[in-house]
């Protein structure tokens, strides 16, 4: 058989049947696919493994010994069940098997192995039903080999219920086996400098390691090669961008008369921001830029003075919004700033696909003939059917809401746009270096004066049940006081859903798993809640009114132009309402199931209240116990109102798994081994690398092995998508 490399097709490597198996478990196609599916923990041979903490209803892989064997015929019908007692030395664990009496030969007393299993329960007792398992050796070889063994680690990998653990280790065992040597993706001195291994060695001893010494200089070599495979390609990627042709897009009179109307002075930080999009705007190549802020630090007033800016020169701007509803009020928000002297002159206009289809064929117009010279809108932006006179600058509000063929089939509608993409979401460094780096980032900290901030405090009822009543006498209070108030679920009808999922495709989705705490089922949908309070006597006669993404887009907007208009006093809405619903007057943001949203989505929600003179009140209703998972995120949100602090104690907090979404990123950033909180010094100095690396030889031509890992790790899909980030 000739040698494998990285790039062999799996089937070519291990036969067809299995490589199909792999591909519909894993979704793995080459040698590189499968190497790179590292193994997430080690085993001892004989290692005591908590049986008696098993989660039940989950899939498990355990080293145990066989204890008893026993078989007995079925009462209700013809054949055997074959039980084997197995134990860790703790807890003891019985495998059913139907019908498979033959199994009593392997599996003696004494005998030790790996079993995978579902956890199950038959009378109170836990049990594998028909696992699968591999046996360690047969009795005399294992007599011979235990003192040899018995500090050798087993590689126990991410396995499925039709691949298990040891499919997947001898998988590798065989690839490993005829494998060619690695060019490696490291420049040598960079290597020694690092003390790291060569990604051969690196390869072998992650998958096979002789001892359990040596798996961290192996895992600390492939971090490595994860970091600075990803920053070369991103910088790559900044440069490709830098080498097009941009039309230059000079500030005139527009902005200057939008600038001497606004009724209040920008802060240091918005015109510090806006000095660098100006600059970019009339560089010699497209503009690549994040901007992120707090919520309400005003982005959109940096963004519109950018598309003010392109006006100038005829261009136009295309805001894409992730909602309806953040569409249609950005539209009320520009056309509000810029006036009557400019609006009509630059006409904004919002296209979005439930408009009705005669306003959405005049819209398509005013688009198609450069008279919008501002066009707003959602998906209905990307559509064949959209075209643009002269697109100059495409912005990108709250742009983890979008993936990034969405974001170029936009930004392909012109001749080198230029892109500013906006996020109130607040990202912690290490997470900018690794998902945008190739983007120039901007940070606006500073509030604009004159809001009355807001107070955030929880009301947790598994400790404090009594404290539910208050929070609607609260609300009460508000309303009486001549005040409105926001309530957000995590769903639109908790009987329908029984479990936190996404509500429409105008509501954004309630962005974290099931942790420890959180109650097993929502209970508190819109639906629920709406009826809730038409049985609270306080209520009576307050005017209460729902808003979700599956009502129409004219009734959604409708709803929200009446609560911004003070014509609602009580909106019980999905997360619809969570990015860019700007409502003064609404002091008081009431949070149902607090637990089921992320750190940084309850932030967002809180970032409705206390925009303006009002002073803003947020409580966070929450079961989750004290002390759990569930309630620390509750409590670090009512604990500050940094946002910058609070993204760095989201990513603590949910690890990098949520945050490095494919959507974020536009490249194949599911990490494998890296980890942007603890191994933020290892990417710095990986980028500082690249840098050097690119500076001496921008096309990577003495880099072969750099090159094959970037078309690997960043393959075509993966290189197109991040051209469009």
């Amino acid at each position: 058989m000739p040698a494998i490399t990285l790039d062999t097709a799996l089937g070519d490597a291990l036969g067809a049947p299995t490589a199909k198996l792999f591909e519909r478990a894993f979704g793995m196609s080459t040698v590189a696919d499968l190497l790179t599916h590292y193994p997430r923990r080690y085993a001892r041979r004989g290692e005591l493994t908590p049986i008696d903490s098993l989660p039940l209803g989950e899939q498990v892989t355990i080293v145990a010994e066989v204890r008893s064997v026993s078989s007995r015929q079925m009462r209700q019908r013809r054949g055997s069940i074959l039980e084997v007692v197995i134990s860790d030395g703790a807890g003891a664990l019985t495998l059913t098997f139907f019908n498979q009496a033959w199994r009593a030969n392997d599996l003696q007393v004494g005998r030790q192995g790996m079993f995978s299993g579902k956890v199950g329960q038959f009378q109170g007792h836990q049990q594998l039903a028909h696992p699968d398992y591999t046996l360690f050796d047969d009795v005399d070889a294992a007599r011979l080999n235990a003192e040899a063994q018995q500090h050798t680690p087993i590689p126990i990998y991410p396995a499925t219920s039709t691949v298990a653990t040891w499919q997947v280790q001898k998988a590798v065992a065989t690839v490993l086996a005829a494998l060619a040597p690695i060019p490696d993706p490291l420049p040598d001195a960079m290597r020694a400098d690092e003390g790291l291994l060569d990604a051969t060695t690196a390869l072998r001893r992650i998958h096979i390691p002789e001892s359990f010494d040596q798996i961290d200089d192996a895992r600390r070599t492939l971090r490595m090669h994860e970091a600075f495979i990803l920053q070369t390609a991103l910088l790559q990627q900044r440069e490709t961008v830098r080498a097009m042709a941009a039309t230059a897009r000079p500030a005139g009179e527009l902005l200057h008369v939008f600038d001497a109307r606004l009724p209040f002075t920008r802060t240091a930080d918005q015109d510090a921001v806006g000095t660098q999009i100006a600059a970019d705007l009339e560089g010699p190549w497209p503009m690549n830029r994040l901007v992120q802020g707090e919520v309400g630090s005003g982005k959109t007033l940096v963004a519109l003075r950018a598309m003010l800016q392109v006006a100038q020169s005829g261009g136009q701007s295309a805001l894409i919004a992730p909602t309806e509803v953040l569409a249609a009020q950005h539209v009320r928000s520009i056309a509000r700033m810029l006036g009557p002297q400019l609006a009509p002159e630059l006409m904004p206009t919002l296209l979005t696909g439930q408009l009705p289809a005669a306003e959405r064929r005049k819209a398509a117009l005013r688009v198609a003939s450069g008279q919008a010279r501002i066009v707003v809108g959602t998906h209905a932006l990307l559509s064949a059917s959209t075209t643009f006179a002269d697109l100059g600058l495409v912005v990108v509000d709250e742009q983890h809401r979008f993936g990034v063929e969405q974001r170029e089939t936009l930004r392909a509608k012109g001749t080198a746009p230029h892109v500013l993409v906006l996020t109130a979401t607040p990202i912690p460094r290490t997470v900018a270096m690794t998902v945008f780096g190739d983007l120039d980032v901007s940070t606006i900290r500073t509030m604009p004066t004159g809001r009355a901030g807001i107070t955030t405090h929880v009301a947790p009822l598994a400790e404090k049940p009594g404290w539910f009543a208050r929070v609607w006498e609260r609300a009460a209070e508000e309303v009486a006081a001549g005040h409105q108030v926001f309530v957000v679920c995590a769903a639109i009808d908790a009987e329908a859903l029984g479990t936190p999922a996404k509500d429409a495709a105008d509501d954004l989705p309630v962005d974290v798993g099931a942790v420890e705490g959180e109650q097993p089922r929502t209970r508190w949908g819109v639906v629920q809640v709406a009826q809730m309070l038409a049985g609270i006597p306080s209520f009576d006669g307050l005017r209460v009114e729902i808003l979700h993404g599956k009502m129409p887009g004219e009734q959604k907007d409708a709803v929200m132009q009446a609560f911004a208009a003070g014509q609602i006093d009580v909106l019980v809405a999905t997360t619809v309402v969570e990015v860019g619903v700007d409502v003064p007057n609404a002091s008081t943001m009431i949070i149902m199931e607090a637990d089921r949203f992320g750190v940084s989505q309850l932030h967002q929600l809180r970032g409705r209240v206390g925009r303006g003179a009002v002073a803003g009140l947020c409580l966070l209703v929450t079961e989750a116990p004290d002390g759990t998972p569930a309630r620390s995120r509750v409590e670090a949100v009512a604990s500050t109102t940094d946002g910058f602090l609070l993204a760095e104690i989201d990513l603590e907090l949910r690890g990098e798994g949520d945050v490095l979404g494919d959507a974020q990123s536009g490249a194949r950033t599911s990490l494998r081994l890296l980890r942007v909180v603890q191994d933020a010094d290892l990417i710095a100095r990986a980028r500082a690398a690249a840098e050097d690396v690119l500076s001496g030889d921008p096309t990577l031509g003495r880099h072969p092995g750099l090159v094959a890992a970037i078309e690997r790790r960043v393959g075509q899909q993966e290189r197109a998508a991040l051209s469009k980030s």
